[in-house]
């Protein structure tokens, strides 16, 4: 049901979608260890799955990225799980990136999804995520991103989260496109919300970069499994096109 979350394309972002994921490589050319993001979304989609009701959002994160690796971040953003439910995520993350070689990078870290504004009765949700990604930079860039949660929206529930995404930059023309590829597994104690479920996710995506700012067009959906059980249920579940333009500072 949550986040998240990072934008290569809204989801790749989703990665794709890491509710916000920071890369904690630092190029010498940078003048700061402190870096910024600024989002407005058609849609926030998180691994598949819209965390807004199908509505619009708008999303920022700061992030700090120590010279050894370590980094550490807060990114926000608006949700609408349903009447009661809260209105705000903040989601925390520490973590340490590291470049084996010119080619390949290892990602370990933790993201604590956090949720406000739900009225007294919706109960707490809060829970945190285990991540380990790794990634290889060719002319194709591709990651592999695992992630657990052994207490997913504090239920007592586990979630595990497998995907495969990649994207490409097409010359200097600033457009780069995207895909990605997930799957999500969610053990339950019967009749025990949220129940138990396994379905998959994926998207494609156009983005084309204008200085700071980047513009993506992207498709979302889920499949297979249980995923059109859930489809029944909620419309979040659904495929649909979202629109998101991003604004990275320095």
């Amino acid at each position: 049901m949550m986040h998240s979350k990072r934008l290569v394309a809204v989801a790749c972002a989703a990665l794709l979608a890491v509710p916000f994921a920071v890369s904690a490589q630092e190029s010498e050319e940078s003048t700061s260890p402190f870096s910024a993001t600024f989002a407005a979304t058609t849609d926030y989609v998180f691994r598949g799955v819209s965390q807004t009701d199908n509505g619009p959002a708008f999303q920022a994160g700061v992030s700090y990225t120590a010279p050894f690796g370590l980094y550490a971040g807060v990114w926000g953003s608006n949700v609408d799980f349903g009447e009661g439910g809260p209105n705000f995520e903040v989601d925390y993350n520490i973590g340490w990136s590291k470049d084996l070689t010119d080619s390949w990078n290892i990602d370990l870290g933790v993201n604590r999804y956090t949720y406000t504004n739900a009225s007294s009765g919706y109960g707490d949700i809060d829970y945190n995520e285990y991540l380990a990604k790794v990634t290889w930079s060719g002319p194709v860039t591709v990651s592999a991103l695992l992630g657990y949660a052994d207490d997913y929206s504090n239920s007592g529930a586990e979630q595990t989260y497998s995907a495969l995404e990649a994207s490409y930059d097409i010359g200097d023309s600033g457009f780069s496109i995207g895909a990605s590829a997930g799957y999500t597994t969610i053990k339950a104690e019967e009749n025990e919300w949220p129940r138990r479920s396994d379905y998959y996710d994926g998207s494609v995506s156009v983005s084309k970069a204008f200085g700071p700012a980047t513009a993506t067009l992207g498709y979302y959906d889920t499949f297979g499994s249980d995923a059109s059980v859930l489809r029944r249920e909620s419309d979040t579940y659904k495929p649909g096109v979202v629109f998101t333009v991003s604004v990275d500072v320095p």
